[in-house]
C-alpha cells in the first residue's frame, strides 16, 4: 500500500454520485468491493458500512483497530457551471503538485479517508483485525454516526481520517447546531413607477465554517443585507437567494429589487460603489469578490415592506464569524456561527440557515441562544437541529502516544497535536461507545466545501505513510 493505491482508489470515488442524503451509490460501491475482495461486509438500516479484514498470521493477538471516514462529499459548483452532482464525475487537474477541481467541490473531504481505508483492506500489510467503518450524512447532520448501534464495530480505539492538514494529529473538535429561521410574507403589488434590477455578490473564496470562520472572508448573504439595510425605503424586495450548505460560507448571493425609475442611475452606481468598497475591505482574503447589476423582467409581486425591512435588519445583525477564542489552547476557535443561506423555500416563507459551532457545551448554547433571540425580535419563527457533541481532548491518549512516536520515527520531527473548529463525528462515537481512544488525521486539503478544493499530493505521500506504520505497528 502507498500513496499511488490510495489515489487509485480516490479516482474510482470521484465517479461516484454520493452527496449527502444521496450515498446509494457510494455504499453499493463498498458492498461490492468488500465481496470481490471475500472481505465481511454488513450494513445498517441508515446505510452505515463496517467492513472488517481478519489479522495477519503473527498478529493475532493486536487489538481491534477501527478505521473511519464518511462516505458523502459536499455538492458545491461555481454560478454557470453545468455539472450534475447525481451522475457527472467531479472533473479535476493535477497542477503545481495539487490535485484540483477547478469549478466544483473534489470530495476530497472525505472521499481521500475512504480511499486510505479501501487500501488498507485490499493490502497484505501484517497488521491486526482491522474495521472500516463508513458513515452516511456526515455533512449534513452527522446522521449515520448518530444512527449508529452498540456493536456495530468492535474495536476499543478508533483512527479517523477525516482532517485536513498533514503534520497535525486532531485530539478534540467542536459541537454544533443548525438554527433555522423563518419569515412568513405577503405579497404587494409592484408599483408601476418602478423597474426591476438583479444584484448579484459573487466571487467569494467560501470555504469551511469550521476551518475557514477565523479568515475573515466575505459572507456575501451579510453583505447583500448590509448594501440594503443602508437602502432601505429605495426599494421593493422581489427575491432574495444566497448560501447553500449550512457548513459553506456563503459564496454568492442575489437579490432582485424594483426601484422608482427616477432614482434607478442612481442606485446603480451606489451598488457598484459598494461593490468597489467590498473589493477593497477583502482584497487579501477574498481578492476576486465582484458585484454586478442587470435590468430584470420577473413576474412576480413584491415582498411586503414590513418584512422586508425585518428581514434586512435582521441578516445584518445576526452575528457572523468568530464570537470567542479558545482560553486554554492558543489559536483555536471556541466559539463562531456561520450565517449560511438564505433562500426563498415556497410561496410566502423565506429561510435563514445559520451553523453554531462552540468546543465548550455551555458556550454552545449561548450562541444559540444569542441567534434564536436576534431572529425572534426580528419576528421570525426560529427551530433548531441537527445537535452534536464536542470531542475533549485526552492528552494521555494511547494512540496519541502511539501516533506521535510513528511521525517521529518516520519523519524526525514531532507533529503539532491540536483541536480543531470544524465538528467531527468522534464526539458522537464517545457518546455512544464510552471509553473509546480515538484520534483524527489526513492530508492537506485546502477550500473545502468550496469550488476550487484540492488535495496536495505530497501531504497525501507522507499521510499514507504515516497511516500504514501506525496500523502496522499498533499494539
Amino acid at each position: 500500500m502507498d500513496s499511488n493505491s490510495v489515489l487509485s482508489i480516490f479516482r474510482e470515488i470521484t465517479k461516484i454520485p454520493r452527496e449527502s442524503g444521496h450515498e446509494e451509490k457510494m455504499t453499493e460501491y463498498l458492498q461490492q468491493f468488500a465481496a470481490s475482495h471475500g472481505l465481511a461486509c454488513k450494513t445498517d438500516a441508515t446505510g452505515n458500512v463496517v467492513i472488517t479484514k481478519e489479522a495477519t498470521p503473527g498478529k493475532e493477538h493486536v487489538p481491534t483497530l477501527v478505521l473511519q471516514g464518511h462516505q458523502d462529499m459536499v455538492c458545491e459548483k461555481n454560478a454557470g457551471c453545468s455539472h450534475d452532482f447525481s451522475k457527472d464525475p467531479i472533473p479535476y487537474v493535477i497542477e503545481d503538485g495539487w490535485m484540483i477541481a477547478k469549478e466544483t467541490t473534489l470530495g476530497a473531504d472525505d472521499g481521500i479517508g475512504v480511499a486510505a481505508c479501501l487500501a488498507l483492506l485490499e493490502s497484505d500489510l501484517p497488521m491486526g483485525r482491522i474495521e472500516c467503518l463508513f458513515t452516511i450524512s456526515e455533512e449534513t447532520g452527522m446522521d449515520g454516526a448518530m444512527a449508529l448501534e452498540p456493536g456495530f464495530f468492535t474495536g476499543k480505539t478508533l483512527i479517523n481520517l477525516d482532517s485536513e492538514d498533514e503534520g497535525q494529529l486532531f485530539v478534540g473538535c467542536a459541537g454544533g447546531v443548525t438554527t433555522t429561521a423563518t419569515f412568513n410574507y405577503d405579497r404587494e403589488i409592484i408599483r408601476p413607477d418602478r423597474k426591476l434590477l438583479k444584484l448579484k455578490i459573487l466571487g467569494a473564496q467560501g470555504g469551511h465554517s469550521g476551518d475557514d470562520i477565523n479568515k475573515e472572508r466575505c459572507n456575501t448573504v451579510q453583505q447583500m443585507a448590509r448594501f440594503l439595510f443602508e437602502e432601505l425605503g429605495n426599494f421593493q424586495l422581489v427575491l432574495l437567494k444566497g448560501g447553500n450548505k449550512h457548513n459553506a460560507i456563503a459564496r454568492e448571493t442575489e437579490a432582485v429589487v424594483a426601484v422608482p425609475e427616477s432614482g434607478l442611475a442612481g442606485f446603480k452606481e451606489r451598488f457598484l460603489q459598494f461593490g468597489k468598497d467590498l473589493a477593497g475591505e477583502f482584497a487579501v482574503s477574498d481578492p476576486a469578490v465582484h458585484v454586478e447589476c442587470k435590468p430584470f423582467i420577473f413576474n412576480e409581486k413584491a415582498i411586503d415592506s414590513d418584512v422586508t425591512r425585518r428581514l434586512v435588519c435582521a441578516l445584518v445583525a445576526v452575528h457572523h464569524g468568530v464570537l470567542a477564542m479558545s482560553q486554554d489552547i492558543e489559536g483555536l476557535v471556541e466559539t463562531s456561527n456561520n450565517l449560511a443561506s438564505v433562500r426563498m423555500v415556497e410561496p410566502g416563507k423565506i429561510e435563514i440557515c445559520t451553523s453554531q459551532r462552540s468546543s465548550v457545551e455551555s458556550a454552545k448554547q449561548f450562541i444559540a441562544d444569542k441567534i434564536e433571540a436576534c431572529f425572534r425580535l426580528a419576528g421570525a419563527q426560529v427551530k433548531r437541529s441537527d445537535p452534536y457533541p464536542g470531542w475533549k481532548p485526552d492528552m494521555h491518549s494511547k494512540i496519541l502516544k502511539q501516533s506521535v512516536e510513528s511521525y517521529k520515527r518516520l519523519f524526525g520531527t514531532d507533529p503539532e497535536v491540536k483541536a480543531i473548529h470544524a465538528g467531527l463525528e468522534c464526539g458522537l462515537f464517545l457518546e455512544k461507545f464510552p471509553g473509546l481512544d480515538m484520534i483524527s488525521f489526513g492530508p492537506t486539503l485546502r477550500g473545502v466545501h468550496a469550488p476550487g478544493e484540492k488535495l496536495d499530493l505530497a501531504s497525501n505521500e507522507k499521510f499514507v505513510k504515516h497511516l500504514v506504520d501506525v496500523v502496522t505497528h499498533f499494539e
